[in-house]
């Protein structure tokens, strides 16, 4: 389960984790920021903001996760983790040989960090 909402002006998309992911929740996410995407081109940031890595619901979510990835790695020019998870670390360290996005992790309470990063290397 997730929410997501895409600030127009920043052209930053928020991520919401709560429970694990689902299959279909990846195709819900792109139906919030493809449009936007279309549109202007790319989109300067997408935060993913959770307490602690909720997983995945399905062998099958996983799947789909990474092919959201693979379809929208080069339309995102950065990714911020806001987590305590350590998975947070790991995807920062590995997502510079995976994907084009600037990758980021920061802790849980720096939100607001995390959103000036976007916003001063955009």
């Amino acid at each position: 389960m997730f929410s997501i909402e895409l600030d127009r002006e920043s052209a930053i998309a928020v991520l919401q984790l709560q429970g694990e992911l689902r299959e279909k929740d990846f195709e819900s996410i792109a139906e919030v920021i493809d449009p936007y995407i279309l549109e202007k081109g790319k989109l300067n940031g997408l935060i993913i903001n959770t307490k602690d890595f909720p997983g995945w619901e399905s062998f099958g979510a996983m799947v789909e996760h990474f092919k959201f990835v693979k379809d929208h790695e080069k339309k995102l020019t950065h990714v911020a983790l806001v987590t305590d998870s350590a998975i947070g670390d790991l995807v920062e360290i590995f997502a510079k040989y995976f994907v084009s996005a600037k990758v980021k992790h920061f802790d849980y309470d720096e939100f607001t960090k995390a959103e000036a990063w976007i916003e001063e290397t955009k």
